[in-house]
């Protein structure tokens, strides 16, 4: 199988490339680096190229070992990325480029649209007929404060930010898309994931990782509100064995959307008091409430159960462990 990887070198999409080649897939990512690192696909074989040299690089290119991860840098609708799906180099595009900045996306609706929505638009329309499945990375930002916890992928959609709202549409355009041109595409509703390679500094950044950051430089961690707000929190790791696994899939989606947590919420107190208990001497600098902040998510996950047949294989401390060793905050 041959996949095609946007935004791949990113803290999502760097997991699941390195999954995918583990799983035997021949990978080519495309990234503007705007939110990625190519020190995330350490320990394996790439070659990065500029996304206009990729034509050249294929016609000097003898032979190439297909476990090597091809990146090409550029924008993922740019003319080479559209000739290579075009020629029907890929059997499925795992669509995670976008501009996550939820405080962006409100200072700038219309440059954002264009990045999440309109530019994907084009890469769903290059596509049709072309790729045999599209995945596309979704937020459960769509549904805003839910009502009704855990909450289902039929729950009202109320999204807070441009951003949400993007999402949204372009889960509206993948039915579209499916229904009018016949192009399958699957919408995975990511709930608050956490794991390696992902910087305080991150638009991804959860409490999590901003309180690695914060241990690692001997900082206070800062605790907003009264701390019992909650998240479904799910490993990075688990969310690229959900890609993989709805790539797989037999039967066609037509836009169908699918959350993808855990089913089990744990409030910023809880994850705070493990820290505590993990290392000493942490102190708390305690924050105002962030306003328009969602105090709870809680992902009811019986349909990726029965449609996927995902199970998430981290528990939030398992999770938790990985992620400490990999800011080494084990040495500290």
């Amino acid at each position: 199988m041959r996949a095609l990887v946007t935004g791949g070198c990113g803290f999502i999409g760097s997991c699941l490339s390195k999954k995918l080649v583990d799983d035997g897939w021949e990978v080519e990512i495309v990234d503007d680096m705007s939110n990625g690192d190519y020190s995330f696909l350490e320990d394996y074989s790439f070659r990065t190229v500029p996304v206009q040299m990729g034509h050249i690089f294929e016609e000097q290119a003898i032979s190439k070992d297909p476990s090597q991860i091809l990146v090409l840098t550029g924008d993922f609708v740019s003319q080479e990325i559209v000739r290579r799906i075009v020629d029907q180099r890929y059997d499925v595009i795992f669509h995670l480029a976008a501009n996550p900045r939820v405080e962006y996306s409100v200072q700038n609706p219309v440059e954002t649209t264009y990045e999440n929505l309109l530019k994907t638009i084009q890469l769903f329309t290059h596509s049709i007929g072309n790729v045999k499945r599209i995945i596309f990375s979704s937020s459960c930002s769509v549904y805003g404060d839910p009502y009704f916890r855990p909450t289902l992928e039929n729950h009202g959609k109320n999204p807070n930010s441009p951003y949400a709202l993007q999402k949204l549409n372009v889960e509206e355009w993948a039915v579209l898309y499916s229904k009018a041109y016949d192009l399958d595409v699957a919408c995975l509703r990511y709930f608050n994931v956490f794991g390696p390679n992902q910087y305080g500094d991150s638009p991804y950044s959860t409490a999590i990782v901003s309180w690695c950051d914060k241990v690692k430089k001997g900082l206070p961690l800062r605790s907003d509100g009264d701390g019992t707000q909650t998240r479904d929190m799910i490993f990075v790791e688990d969310v690229a064995k959900a890609n993989i696994l709805a790539a797989n899939r037999e039967q066609n989606f037509n836009g169908d959307t699918i959350n993808i947590g855990t089913g089990k919420s744990y409030s910023n107190n809880e994850i705070l008091d493990f820290f505590k208990n993990k290392f000493s001497g942490i102190e708390v600098d305690n924050a105002p409430a962030r306003p328009g902040d969602v105090k709870h998510t809680l992902a009811c996950t019986k349909k990726a159960e029965r449609e996927l047949n995902f199970y998430p294989e981290h528990s939030l401390i398992s999770g938790l462990e990985k992620t400490f060793s990999w800011w080494r905050l084990d040495e500290k």
